[in-house]
């Protein structure tokens, strides 16, 4: 199964942010693993590093990234994805980007806290808790 993971979860993950971790750090290892093929978006790199900047060090957070690209494939971003973003019928560009880029790479989910962010995307979105319960159950 393919999935793209949102900026958030990334972030529960590098940040250890309570009470969300938890589900983002079992994310991430089913996909260090190999029973999930996770993605991440290039522009998303740069957004997780200027949140995580605000309590955490550069080489922390380098370091954490670098880690994650061991992990998690990066789906690129190019011209025609901001494009095609910007003319979604999304209200955010961001979230719009992350639905283009789920789709570029064929993902069956956007892995978000912020479901409903992404109601208009043509990739489904689940919560962390949800897929992991159907893979459990599967």
């Amino acid at each position: 199964m393919k999935i793209l993971i949102d900026t958030n979860i990334i972030i529960d993950y590098l940040k250890g942010r309570e009470p969300f971790a938890e589900y983002a750090e079992k994310i991430i290892e089913l996909c260090n693993q190999g029973e999930l093929q996770g993605f991440l978006t290039a522009s998303a790199v740069t957004d997780i590093y200027y949140i995580l900047k605000k309590t955490a060090k550069h080489r922390q957070i380098i370091d954490g990234l670098k880690m994650l690209f061991s992990i998690l494939e990066i789906a690129p971003v190019d011209k025609i994805d901001l494009l095609r973003a910007m003319n979604a019928d999304m209200p955010d560009l961001e979230d719009a980007l992350v639905s283009q880029c789920a789709k570029k790479v064929k993902a069956d989910f956007i892995v978000t806290r912020n479901a409903k962010d992404f109601a208009d995307s043509v990739v489904q979105p689940i919560t962390p808790r949800k897929l992991l319960a159907q893979i459990k159950a599967d």
